[in-house]
Order: C-alpha cells, then sequence, then structure tokens
C-alpha cells in the first residue's frame, strides 16, 4: 500500500475541477493541490515561463514526497507535459489526452468545439490529438482567457454575467457543433453559464472526468494505489490570495479548506 499523496497544479482554483472527479473515483487516497494563482493567467505566458512554473512546482510536490503528479491545466498540459515526463521521477498525467478522447466519443456529427486559453488554443494540442482519434472530425477552436479571469474574481453566476458569456461564446455558434470540450480547467465552474450560452443541445465534454479515470489506471498499473479504507487528506497550497482561493475552493468543493500560501521566493529557491 502506498500512502504517498497525488499532487495537482494549475495557475489557479481551475484544476480544482479535476481533484474533484478524482475524489469521487478514489476517495482513499491523499492529495496535494497547488494554485499558482500569482502568475496566472498561464495562457498569456510565453512557452518557456510555463515549462519553467511546471517545473518549479513539480519541485515543491517532490519536496512533499507525492507518488504521481497531475497537471490539473491545459495550458500546462500543452507546454510542458512531455518535459516533465522525462524530467521526473514519478508518473505525470495531463488534461488533454483523455479529454480528447471522451469528446470523440461523445459526439455524434463530429462535429467538435473547443474553448481554452489562447496558448492551448495556438498549441493545436486538442485538433492534433481529437483528429489522431478519428481525423474525420471537424474541431472549432475559440480561445475564451476572459473566463479564466471571470472565475479568478468569482463572477461565475448571475444574469450580468450570462450577458457577457454569450458575447464571447457567439463566434462559437454557428458552427453547428454537437460536443464542446471545456480546454481550461476553470471553465467547468461556470459550466451553467456557457450551456445556458450555447443551448441544450451542445454537449459540454469536462475532461475532468475522464481525467479521474486515467488517474486511476495509473496507480494500479505501477502498484502505488493506497488501499486504506479511510478517506483521504487533502492539502491545499496557493501563491496567491489564500482567503479567496478558499471561498472559491469551498464553494465548488463543498466542504471545508485550510489554505497554506507559497511565495514565489520559494519556489524559485527550490
Amino acid at each position: 500500500m502506498d500512502t504517498r499523496s497525488i499532487g495537482f497544479m494549475d495557475s489557479g482554483v481551475g484544476g480544482l475541477t479535476v481533484m474533484r472527479e478524482a475524489q469521487k473515483e478514489i476517495p482513499n487516497e491523499n492529495m496535494i493541490y497547488f494554485g499558482d494563482e500569482l502568475r496566472l493567467p498561464y495562457g498569456e505566458k510565453t512557452i518557456e515561463e510555463i515549462q519553467k512554473y511546471s517545473i518549479q512546482i513539480s519541485k515543491f510536490f517532490l519536496k512533499h514526497n507525492i507518488k504521481l503528479m497531475v497537471i490539473a491545466c491545459n495550458t500546462a498540459t500543452a507546454r510542458s507535459l512531455e518535459m516533465l515526463k522525462k524530467e521526473l521521477p514519478i508518473p505525470v498525467i495531463g488534461v488533454i489526452e483523455p479529454g480528447s478522447k471522451l469528446a470523440v466519443s461523445s459526439t455524434k456529427d463530429k462535429r467538435i468545439g473547443v474553448i481554452a486559453t489562447n496558448s492551448t488554443i495556438k498549441s493545436g494540442s486538442y485538433e492534433k490529438n481529437i483528429n489522431k482519434i478519428d481525423n474525420a472530425v471537424e474541431v472549432f477552436s475559440l480561445g475564451c482567457p476572459e473566463f479564466v479571469t471571470m472565475v479568478e474574481s468569482e463572477n461565475y453566476s448571475g444574469y450580468e454575467n450570462q450577458s457577457k458569456v454569450n458575447t464571447i461564446l457567439a463566434p462559437m455558434m454557428g458552427n453547428k457543433i454537437d460536443t464542446l470540450v471545456l480546454g481550461c480547467t476553470h471553465f467547468p465552474i461556470m459550466k451553467n453559464l456557457i450551456q445556458n450560452a450555447l443551448g441544450s443541445k451542445v454537449l459540454l465534454v469536462d475532461p475532468g472526468i475522464a481525467v479521474s479515470k486515467s488517474i486511476k489506471n495509473v496507480l494500479y498499473a505501477n502498484d502505488i494505489q493506497n488501499n486504506s479504507n479511510n478517506v483521504g487528506m487533502t492539502s491545499f497550497f496557493t501563491t496567491g490570495n489564500a482567503s479567496s482561493f478558499k471561498r472559491i475552493a469551498e464553494d465548488w468543493l463543498n466542504y471545508k479548506v485550510e489554505v497554506a500560501n507559497v511565495s514565489i521566493k520559494e519556489l524559485e529557491a527550490l
């Protein structure tokens, strides 16, 4: 039995959507969540910056003796996954491949939309992964960096925000998609606003659901699962405002959390 924690990293609170699904799938596992809020949005950073941040957070995780790292951020997955797989002595999982597989298995009309940060869209990662699975699928992509800011500033519900979401998603409306990938882990937090904008006929795909199953598979494949019958412990860290993080985390996870602050200096010293 391996009681070491699983580490989840994101640029902010978005990766909580992935961790929540993992807690449903493997509730006995211990977990550590790291939200790099002070340096978000990753979607507007250079590839070099994203890779540097990812390495720093991975070193933080290794210091806490994790057994598996989950890049619960689409932008960091697109830019850092292959690098971290080579650099780290533990398994590393991203969110794009599992999300792509779920989208392809969900579409009936073979018309899939992807909304994500500008960096993820520019990387072409979803389009490549989706067409690798089925090259008959048409992929329509749209950068929605504003959604990250809306979630982090706690503007993910309400009439005023619905109007803004409608405007941002307007370019996607004429593509006749039947499936939309929420290609940023922040986006499921505002899922209701997105669904309202696109209508009930469009299926929203949350990669976090598929990622949670991938995590379980990797744990058992490497014989590093926790076989305890007890509910796992979870620790939360952020480089940003711990109070704001705590409010959003408790609203999304529906339980009380304690959040510790980590300085950029501490990360850079690792």
